[in-house]
């Protein structure tokens, strides 16, 4: 198929790879250009602008940073786009900003997807991910041969805005899970264990989760490397807040959460890994 995609970052850029792997042709923008033309050496058309990257796509995919962001990349592909041409925004941005774009763009018979993504940029360099969609069936049907190159659980779950909506509950359970495992790390550390024996030991049983296997040596190795960063973290539990205020729910945790990732991003840790909360965690519970 020919493809356009959209953003090249630390998850797009692997993502491309998958599909340009698959044998499909594949033409690439990324807003800093030495980022889209890394992928020339796998194959892909590096484009010069977002115009020359849809046109003629069968299928243009969106993977940028907010809903921002998506809405100035769909406003400048909108004129170009052509009937039967289906859309996927696999970002992570506003369940209400989807349901307005998909709206916008049935009016020009173009289909469009709402598709966010769970697994990181491990799970996007092994076509791991777990892939949430919101859209219409049809089209969900069209776009699963592709979404299977990137991902191992591609679930439809219902209308546009129903994929993220998903992301954003996701969101709420990576953030708790992960501030417990840097929690139970502390709590080992400060007992006199060996932090790695415990993290192997309690993630075989009912304590086990993605986050403690593979963030919880990277705490306690004090490994802050981004596979997704805190700004990123930041921003989506931003829109969970703006989704459950519209829904009428409280959510006690997630605002200890938000709180705890933006001492992180205070304490110099934006662009750093979401596992760095360890480090506002150490900060925030040392008192003498």
């Amino acid at each position: 198929m020919e493809i356009g995609w959209i953003g090249t970052g630390i998850m797009g850029a692997p993502m491309a790879r998958r599909l340009i792997g698959g044998g499909h042709r594949v033409r690439v923008y990324n807003r800093s250009p030495e980022k889209a033309r890394a992928l020339a050496a796998d194959g892909a058309v590096v484009a010069t602008d977002v115009a020359a990257c849809v046109a003629d796509a069968e299928v243009v995919f969106v993977m940028v940073p907010d809903t921002p962001d998506v809405e100035a990349t769909v406003a400048k592909i909108e004129p170009t786009l052509k009937a039967g041409q289906l859309v996927i925004d696999m970002s992570t941005i506003s369940p209400a900003a989807e349901r307005a774009i998909a709206a916008r763009l049935k009016t020009r018979s173009v289909d469009y997807l709402d598709a966010p993504v769970s697994g990181g940029d491990v799970g996007a360099r092994d076509g791991t991910l777990a892939i949430m969609v919101g859209g219409d069936s049809a089209a969900f049907a069209r776009a699963r041969p592709l979404l299977e190159l990137m991902g191992k659980r591609i679930t439809h779950m219902g209308a546009p805005g129903a994929g993220q909506m998903t992301k954003l509950a996701n969101q709420i359970a990576v953030a708790l899970a992960l501030e417990a495992v840097a929690e139970a790390i502390k709590f080992a550390r400060a007992g006199g264990l060996d932090a790695s024996r415990v993290v192997e030991a309690i993630g075989a049983g009912a304590a086990g989760s993605w986050q403690l296997s593979n963030l919880g040596p990277k705490i306690v190795a004090g490994d802050y490397r981004p596979g997704f960063f805190i700004k990123l973290i930041r921003k989506d539990l931003r829109l969970v807040v703006e989704a459950a205020r519209e829904s009428r729910v409280a959510l006690p945790g997630l605002a200890l959460m938000a709180s705890m990732f933006n001492s992180a991003a205070a304490l110099g840790h934006d662009l750093d890994g979401t596992q760095a909360v360890a480090a506002a965690l150490d900060r925030l519970t040392d008192v003498k």
